[in-house]
This record gives structure tokens, C-alpha cells and sequence, in this order.
């Protein structure tokens, strides 16, 4: 049987003469391969290591047998992406990278330990929010642990927002997020018209390393940075906001029903001579609650209705999906990103004055000492006998102003109860010790 000679790589394993008397066909000995992780000083995968070694095709499953035969032994072990790594590295510390304006950053721990500063070289590797694997280098000036990236687990930027800039031929993307501390190279097939100056999108087609700065291209103009409203667009694409619902959801959004089905009004409990009114501030762009109490003997009886969203939206459905990825609707000065379709969050669910609404209730029976004594949970079906906002309210009860119509003067009674019992039920918060914070609500004028 003719034995092949070693390879330049595999001649060098101190231990090739005891591999040689063992085997027919000797792979590299235990102690070479330890010394090769540890030259690598991150985790290296199969085949990674396998084209270190120089493995031939044929010795690939003997080598892997050997590999896991090290792993029973604690001589390496290997981490969740199946790479390889010596036991010793164990302590490689994995977590998400926060950027810093000034070019150095941090890694926050998984485990909730303090946060390891990264300087600038290794900061080079990474962009805010990716995940990655540490070892700690040091200790700073301030006492801080430095750490170096072993290994980048997981890159957070697909798409980024910023300003396009044209140096000498080589058009870059400035990032907006200043956490993101990398000038994007665009391709140069992938400028696609952009002018400089302009805010655009860039998605990363290479994520940057050592020695590389990440590469884009541009997929979307949004236009220039003094346009009106651009602020709204960038922030958007900034924090990664969903503004755009999915296909699914608006297609289930489009087919609701334009009214509520008789057969549905019949199934639940009508309200709907029963004044309840919505009262918000000036401003308020969501009307999905009304109000109504009355004096009953000593105490009152108190209705809140707040719109049957679960109604429309239904488990694991396309809309509670977008739902759910946004968690609630986002509020700008001009602009809401609404957490449903405008055909519910404007329509369906909005308590218009006048309108049938479908409505979750609660009918309550309250004290003269703010104590709730008796309550009962339904569906219903209901309509706001008005739109009201708290300036207007108190100006009627106060004196200050009259209600100008007849709809407005009828309510005027049930408002004056509403405020008894608002008082009532503060004087109980009072006496259970409630903090009341005395703030001043900012508003922005543009």
C-alpha cells in the first residue's frame, strides 16, 4: 500500500512522527489542531478548518470523527453556529454593539453585566446593533474592560438611511443614525441617479470587515433633506418604524364591510339612544372611547365604550400580524403611522359622531365614595352623540361659554354628572395614597 507523503501544512505538526507509527494514514495530531484553533483566535467552521489542515475529501469523515472524539474529551467544543472553538474560549462574552458618534463604541452582555468598550479599530468590524462575540483585552483609563471582536454573530443593517456625498468620483452614503459611525461605499451600478445631497436609502449588499468599509446601493430617493416633512421620513427608516402594511393586511382591511351587518346589531346589546359622548384634547387624532354617567340615588352609573377592534381583527390574521410588529400607532407632528389600516383606525373603529359602532362596554355602579359597587362587561352596539374636546367641556361647565346647539345643551346634564363623579373619583384616589404628577404637556408649533 502506497502512503502519501504530508503536505507542507501537515509536516509541521509537531507530533506527525507518533501520528505516522499509530495510523496507515495519519491526520493531524490532537495538539495541532488545538495550536491551529488558537492561531485563528476565533471559532472556524468544519470547513474552515478542514482547508487549514489541508483535509483531503477522503479524510473528511475521519477527521470529523477525531474532531468529536476531541469534543468528548473537553479539548474544543463547538458554539450555536457549529464553528469550533478551545473550551478556554468559553468565556468569549457575546453581545449587541452600541455605536458612539465619536467612532469608538460598546458591547452590551447578553447576561446584563457591564458594558465593554470597543475602540475605534475594532468598532471598524461592526455597525450599530449587530451582535457579536468578545474577549476581554484590557482595562482603560477609566477603569472600563476593553474587549476585541472575535466574531460577528449577527449583522442588524440591511437598509440605511442617510446623505448621499460625491468625493472625487466615489459617491458615499452618510449615515443619518451617527451611532452608525461608517461612510457606505455605493457600487457603482447602484447610484441609480441620485444627486448629492440627497437623503436616500441604501441597502448593504457587503457588510464591512477589517479592512473594508460596507458597500451599498441605492434603492430608494427620498428627496432633499429640506423638503418638508423629510424629518418624518428619515426617523422612519432611522428607528426601523413599519409605516408600510403587508399586501395580506390591506387585502383583509378592503374586503371588511363597509357598515355594521344588522345580524351583528341584533346579537349585542343596543346603546345607541344612550348619550355617550367622546371627549379628547384639541389635537387628538384617535376617537376609539365615549363616556356617559348619570346620577342613580347617591352614586352613579358610569358606560365606557371603547371600540370592538377584536371584532374586525382576528388571530394570527394578516392585520393582527402588522398589529402586533407595531405594538401601537406613532405620532409625529404632521403624520400618525397607525398600528391598523385607515379603513379601521379612520373608519370601522373611529367613534364618529352619529354612526353605529360595534363597542366593547363597561356598565359600572359607583358610590358617593368613588367605590365601585356592582359591574357587568358586553358587547354592544352604539353611536357618539358627539364630539367633544376637554376645553369646550369645561368651558360650558365653568360658565365661561354656552353650548350653541340643541345636541350640545341636551348633553349638558350628563357632562355636569361626569364632572361630580370625576371629583367623587378623585377625592378616592386621594384617599388611597395615589400620586398625582403635575406635569406640563410640550407642543410643538411648525
Amino acid at each position: 500500500m502506497s502512503i502519501s507523503r504530508p503536505s507542507a501544512v501537515r509536516g509541521r505538526d509537531p507530533y506527525l512522527d507518533r501520528e505516522e507509527k499509530r495510523y496507515e494514514q495519519p491526520l493531524p495530531s490532537r495538539e495541532y489542531i488545538v495550536q491551529t484553533l488558537a492561531d485563528q483566535g476565533r471559532p472556524v467552521s468544519f470547513a474552515a478548518l478542514c482547508a487549514l489542515l489541508e483535509i483531503r475529501a477522503d479524510e473528511q469523515e475521519s477527521f470529523a470523527r477525531r474532531l468529536r472524539a476531541m469534543e468528548r474529551d473537553a479539548q474544543l467544543m463547538r458554539n450555536r453556529r457549529e464553528c469550533y472553538l478551545l473550551p478556554e474560549r468559553a468565556s468569549l462574552i457575546a453581545g449587541r454593539v452600541e455605536g458612539h458618534p465619536d467612532g469608538y463604541g460598546f458591547l452590551i452582555p447578553d447576561d446584563g453585566s457591564e458594558a465593554l468598550v470597543l475602540e475605534a479599530r475594532q468598532m471598524s468590524k461592526v455597525l450599530h446593533r449587530d451582535r457579536a462575540l468578545v474577549r476581554v483585552v484590557g482595562v482603560d483609563r477609566r477603569g472600563r474592560r476593553e474587549a476585541a471582536i472575535v466574531e460577528v454573530l449577527e449583522r442588524a443593517n440591511s437598509r440605511v438611511v442617510g446623505r448621499v456625498l460625491v468625493e472625487h468620483g466615489i459617491t458615499l452614503v452618510v449615515p443619518e443614525d451617527r451611532r452608525i459611525n461608517q461612510d457606505i461605499l455605493v457600487a457603482p451600478d447602484g447610484v441609480v441617479g441620485a444627486q448629492a445631497g440627497e437623503v436616500v436609502t441604501v441597502e448593504i449588499i457587503e457588510q464591512p470587515d477589517r479592512h473594508t468599509k460596507p458597500v451599498g446601493q441605492i434603492v430608494e430617493i427620498l428627496g432633499h433633506y429640506a423638503d418638508p416633512g423629510m424629518e418624518i421620513e428619515i426617523a422612519l427608516r432611522k428607528h426601523q418604524l413599519p409605516f408600510e402594511f403587508s399586501a395580506a393586511a390591506l387585502g383583509e382591511a378592503a374586503a371588511l364591510p363597509q357598515a355594521i351587518d344588522p345580524r351583528e346589531s341584533q346579537r349585542r346589546v343596543d346603546l345607541r339612544d344612550l348619550p355617550l359622548v367622546t371627549i379628547d384634547g384639541e389635537n387628538a387624532r384617535d376617537f376609539d372611547d365615549a363616556v356617559f354617567a348619570e346620577r342613580r340615588g347617591r352614586g352613579w352609573r358610569l358606560v365606557v365604550a371603547i371600540a370592538d377592534v377584536s371584532h374586525y381583527v382576528g388571530p394570527a390574521t394578516a392585520l393582527d400580524r402588522d398589529a402586533r410588529e407595531r405594538g401601537n400607532s406613532v405620532y409625529f407632528p404632521r403624520r400618525v403611522i397607525p398600528m391598523l389600516p385607515e379603513q379601521l383606525s379612520n373608519e370601522l373603529c373611529s367613534l364618529k359622531p352619529d354612526v353605529d359602532r360595534l363597542a366593547m362596554v363597561c356598565d359600572l355602579r359607583i358610590d358617593e365614595r368613588g367605590e365601585i359597587v356592582d359591574y357587568r362587561f358586553g358587547e354592544a352596539v352604539f353611536r357618539s352623540h358627539a364630539r367633544l374636546t376637554y376645553d369646550q367641556v369645561w368651558a360650558w361647565l365653568s360658565g365661561a361659554a354656552e353650548p350653541q346647539n340643541d345636541v350640545h345643551r341636551a348633553l349638558l346634564p350628563r357632562l355636569g354628572d361626569l364632572h361630580s363623579l370625576f371629583k367623587v373619583l378623585a377625592e378616592a384616589r386621594d384617599r388611597r395614597g395615589a400620586i398625582d404628577f403635575e406635569t406640563i404637556e410640550t407642543m410643538m408649533l411648525f
